[in-house]
């Protein structure tokens, strides 16, 4: 089957950075639907017309993953207004702290703490890849066509690189 809007793909990949760090590796298969929130426009777009079995090496400028960093999505917190064991990579969500935590972070942002310092803890709700170029080496496993409730959710379940606040030593993506 050829991979077109509105089926289901199960890939794997290994996710690098422009300098060949591997960020992520995903060795089981994971499906994503084509065409939704799933995956990134550009990879779903790349996908298109393929079939199991098939292997692609995509280059992803910022732009066309997760953006430019924007450093005014960069946010100073008083240490005491924040949960206690918060560690560094932590994800929090801006609506679940209490007012006046983060002045001028968006209510629905995610916050990575990317600092933690005596007083304060510096939080960003830039997306953790935003800013880098990614090299993506993605295999396609297995292609479907999609359920009517997968459809109808416009998800196969999955997203690429879908954050979630997690606990400490959660896993950071997908």
């Amino acid at each position: 089957m050829e991979i077109t809007p509105q089926c289901v793909v199960a890939l794997t990949w290994v996710l690098k950075d422009s300098l060949g760090d591997t960020l992520d590796e995903l060795h089981e298969p994971v499906e994503f639907l084509v065409g939704s929130d799933d995956l990134l426009p550009a990879i779903g777009g790349a996908l298109q017309g393929h079939e199991a079995g098939a292997t692609l090496d995509l280059n992803l400028e910022p732009e066309d993953a997760f953006g430019d960093f924007d450093e005014q999505l960069v946010f100073l917190a008083r240490r005491e207004q924040l949960p206690p064991g918060i560690e560094e990579g932590m994800l929090l969500e801006g609506a679940s702290l209490p007012p006046g935590t983060v002045s001028g972070a968006p209510a629905d942002a995610l916050l990575t703490i990317s600092e933690i310092y005596p007083e304060h803890v510096v939080l960003d709700a830039n997306h953790p890849l935003a800013g880098i170029a990614l090299r993506l080496h993605l295999k396609v496993v297995a292609v479907r066509e999609a359920s009517d409730q997968e459809l109808e959710r416009g998800s196969a379940g999955a997203g690429f690189f879908r954050l979630q606040p997690m606990a400490p030593g959660s896993p950071h993506l997908h």
